[in-house]
């Protein structure tokens, strides 16, 4: 009964959150616009001079493109859940027979369909640009779930300012490391072409290897370890950021 009860209040507060997405389409077109306008300045730009072994550059880079385009978005979940604490609305249902964590569930969808919107738009402008994949369905898929996992992991940590940030400013500016991130990491260049500690780095961050893994996916090379590391990461990062989430939920509301 409990669980009828939450999907069911999920559903109507995730539609809630959709049709706000819908009245401000330039939210999801925005979040697109870095991550393209960054993809075609390194394409178009920087790429005749960086070496990274592979025929097009916009195949190598695409993957780190796709990583910034989701820690990108995921600052408008932290202002939406912002937004909404600052207005009351967390009062309001809570006076209500609704499921408490419904509320932050449709936050959490809705940055997942926003952020897969984006994504598709994102991965629209690549092949445009001559992104090219052999790959196959099922590639493809994995692809896809570790995309997801990595959106959820991130929204997760983007609900914990959203809750406690003091202004607007604050609940998403926490995002500005997350997209710089990607920098130090496989995205843009190798790894071993960078200086020894920052190699170090860059080789143990999460981002390296979920890149790796996605690229290797893409490619259709032998995908070893990377992957494991990547969902190892994705999930943990998932997990412990959705305990501190929740916990920082229920002493709000308490």
């Amino acid at each position: 009964m409990m669980s009828k009860h939450f999907f069911g209040d999920t559903a109507v507060l995730l539609g809630r959150s959709l049709r706000h997405i819908t009245r401000s389409v330039d939210t999801v077109v925005t979040t697109a616009v870095m991550p393209i306008a960054m993809m075609l300045m390194f394409v178009y730009v920087f790429g005749g001079a960086i070496k990274t072994g592979s025929d097009s550059y916009v195949n190598y880079l695409l993957p780190g493109i796709l990583l910034i385009t989701i820690a990108s978005g995921i600052a408008y979940t932290a202002f939406r859940l912002f937004t909404d604490m600052k207005s009351g609305i967390f009062e309001r249902f809570q006076s209500m027979p609704t499921a408490r964590s419904s509320v932050l569930w449709a936050h959490v969808l809705t940055s997942l369909v926003a952020n897969l919107i984006s994504l598709v738009v994102v991965v629209l402008v690549a092949l445009l640009m001559g992104f090219r994949s052999g790959a196959g369905v099922a590639a493809w898929l994995a692809v896809a779930g570790i995309l997801i996992l990595f959106t959820l992991a991130l929204t997760w940590i983007a609900v914990i300012p959203g809750l406690t940030a003091k202004t607007v400013d604050g609940a998403s500016a926490f995002s500005y490391p997350l997209i710089f991130l990607p920098f130090l990491s496989s995205a843009f260049v190798p790894t071993d072409t960078m200086p020894g500690p920052l190699r170090v780095f860059a080789e143990h961050q999460p981002v390296t290897s979920i890149v790796n893994a996605i690229r290797d996916l893409f490619t259709q090379q032998p995908v070893g370890t990377d992957i494991w590391i990547a969902l190892a990461w994705c999930v943990g990062i998932l997990v412990v950021a959705y305990a501190f989430a929740m916990n920082t939920y229920r002493r709000k509301i308490a």
